[in-house]
């Protein structure tokens, strides 16, 4: 290998928001995560709901009408 051109291969830790830690190494650095292995619902096996800010109301509340127009014009 060539001296100079690879990037610092340094030890980092993953942290999940539910409070999980994992150790290893990257280029990156310390690194966040919303969610990991430890609390993801495929690894577990059991449901965890995700708060999304509201997400589902403001997407209703901004493009819930304009599917009710469209199927009032084609039954015309």
């Amino acid at each position: 290998m060539k001296e100079g051109i690879h990037p610092e291969y340094k030890d980092s830790v993953i942290k999940c928001a539910c409070g999980n830690e994992i150790h290893t190494k990257s280029t990156a650095g310390d690194t966040s995560v919303a969610i990991c292995s430890a609390c993801h619902p495929f690894f577990t096996g059991r449901q965890k709901f995700v708060d999304t800010a509201g997400r589902v109301e403001k997407f209703m509340k901004k493009y819930g009408e304009y599917g009710k127009k469209n199927e009032k014009k084609k039954s015309k």
